[in-house]
């Protein structure tokens, strides 16, 4: 489907009130805080109201190391809850909200695609209920009141170690590094800064682990926006705003629920980036589908090394949940690149590259099983995919050990995904694993980096460059050594080189920067050229969509 195509799948479905979605789930309707006809939020006292249920089973999607376009992870969420519920089970999915920065940048909407979408699309990848654009306020209202703060000396915060910069919900190379507070002494003080994207505040990784509103408060109340001259932290409770920030994120707070192109319940909630942040839906989001629904089917972003890792090393450790079963996308065209084929060219026919390319799905199913877990392979066809070319890759898994089986989520939505569904109700059987975590809390900070980079992309070791060291020593020093590390790193490879294909080996991981996240409850190194606020391509998506005089959206995807 071309995404004229997709988008006239979204606007064709005849969308149900979102009563009657909730009813699906027995969630009753008193908890819902209606957004229009099709959207609402759940209040959180729909969790205790459910505090006697029995859980459902969490299924995670993940994949392997993707193509710049990304290998359908999120419709692949959305088409097996589908095919679950065509099974008759009791099916919702749980992702991610999007940021406006990709949708408008490379890859379009983060809705999902062709028959497996959540819906309403034009919705959803824009303001939807308002929670990013309530991160971004709350994130920038903090950096105002420690500029009030440092303006009218109420702070020894020094100007020089503010660790705070601003965010916005674009792509904007332009903002990456600014000077602020220059023309005059009203203007404020000069320093520098800078902006990342809002995806990669700690507020919008605070929001998706908060617990409810007590936990969002204390953990606003734990960020570190500097240091002072004797170098000791300035937190956002010095300057008092996070009883303001807490104000803003109310009814972020609360998770939002939608449908599928078929009708199956959705939670889409939280929106961090798996390459600068941890990638995961929140955990109230992912906790209310479980309270309500018997398979809760979500994602986490980009290849297994990102999303993945996280979700099981960070979510999964700090919300007490585990996943039943796991399953990691692949496509013809991702192993092709990994095998050598250019970008450009991968969908053509290659037998040759496919079967090298192999290695980067046998690395990341090699991970899964790391964790105590059996992936399921889902390969995710596409129209330009030849027979040939898809046994080839069911062949290979068989191999490799692993189960596999090709799905066509996109084109039938849950119809073509009912292989996969019965197979991970198969795999749900058994009773939920216990967690396995790649590493102890107690481990230093600098042995968590490196258990991550040789375990997960199977680097060499490490290195650490003078700044990051510099940050190992104040986190030690302040007493966060038992946090986890939330890697901020490439989703092109494996490595820290974008450009580095395959499965690499024998490779140094840099990094650079160790950025504290002490709200969130983790540490963010930054390796190789990692960015954390995005550019536009020179094609930005933005160059295809238009809107007609009827208000009619077209080539959003």
């Amino acid at each position: 489907m071309s995404r004229e195509q997709n988008l006239a799948v979204a606007q064709a479905v005849s969308l149900k009130p979102i009563e009657d979605i909730a009813a699906r789930l027995s969630l009753p309707p008193e908890h819902l805080e209606l957004y229009g006809r099709v959207k609402a939020k759940v209040g959180l006292e729909a969790l205790s109201d459910a505090a006697s249920r029995p859980q459902g089973k969490l299924i995670l999607v993940s994949a392997i190391t993707p193509t710049p376009a990304g290998e359908g992870k999120t419709t692949t969420t959305i088409g097996l809850g589908q095919a679950l519920a065509r099974l008759g089970k009791n099916a919702a999915v749980a992702v991610r909200e999007p940021s406006m920065g990709p949708v408008f940048g490379v890859k379009g909407g983060g809705c999902g695609g062709g028959r497996s979408q959540v819906l309403p699309m034009e919705d959803i990848n824009l303001h939807f209920t308002g929670d990013i654009h309530a991160v971004s306020s709350a994130h920038n209202l903090l950096a105002a009141m420690l500029d009030n703060a440092l303006f009218h000396g109420q702070t020894d915060c020094d100007v020089r170690q503010i660790r705070w910069r601003r965010v916005m919900d674009m792509n904007d190379r332009a903002l990456r590094q600014i000077v602020l507070g220059l023309g005059g002494r009203l203007m404020g003080v000069p320093r520098e800064d800078g902006f990342d994207i809002t995806a990669a505040s700690e507020i919008m990784a605070i929001l998706s682990l908060s617990s409810g509103p007590a936990d969002l408060l204390e953990r606003l109340s734990r960020i570190v926006v500097g240091f002072t001259r004797r170098r000791q932290p300035v937190l956002a409770r010095d300057v008092q705003a996070p009883d303001a920030m807490a104000i803003i994120l109310k009814d972020a707070l609360k998770p939002n629920l939608v449908q599928t192109v078929e009708g199956v319940p959705a939670f889409v909630h939280g929106g961090p980036f798996a390459n600068i942040a941890h990638g995961c839906n929140s955990v109230l989001a992912t906790r209310m589908a479980l309270s309500y629904a018997d398979y809760v089917v979500t994602e986490a972003g980009f290849g297994f090394d990102l999303g993945g890792e996280k979700f099981l090393d960070i979510k999964c450790r700090e919300a007490g949940i585990w996943p039943s079963a796991v399953v990691l996308v692949a496509t013809a065209k991702a192993l092709k690149m990994h095998g050598g084929t250019p970008v450009a060219e991968v969908t053509k026919p290659d037998l040759a590259s496919l079967k090298a390319g192999m290695d980067n799905l046998a690395k990341h199913a090699e991970s899964i099983r790391t964790y105590g877990l059996q992936p399921v392979i889902a390969v995710n066809r596409f129209a330009a995919d030849s027979p040939d070319e898809l046994q080839l890759i069911v062949d290979e898994c068989q191999g490799l050990g692993v189960p596999a089986t090709v799905i066509d989520v996109f084109g039938q939505g849950g119809q073509g995904g009912l292989a996969l569904a019965e197979a991970i109700v198969e795999a749900c059987q058994a009773d939920v694993p216990s967690p396995r975590f790649l590493y102890p809390s107690e481990m230093p900070i600098e042995d968590k980096i490196r258990t991550v980079a040789q375990k997960i992309y199977g680097a060499a070791d490490i290195s650490l460059l003078p700044r990051a060291r510099t940050d190992l020593r104040r986190i030690n020093d302040l007493g966060y050594s038992h946090f986890p590390v939330c890697m901020a790193k490439t989703q092109m490879s494996l490595s820290d080189d974008p450009k580095r294909y395959g499965r690499p080996r024998d490779f140094t991981l840099s990094v650079r920067e160790i950025r504290l996240s002490a709200g969130a409850g983790f540490c963010v190194p930054l390796t190789g050229d990692m960015l954390t606020m995005p550019g536009l391509a020179a094609k930005p998506a933005a160059l295809g969509m238009k809107m007609d005089a009827t208000g009619r959206i077209s080539g959003m995807f």
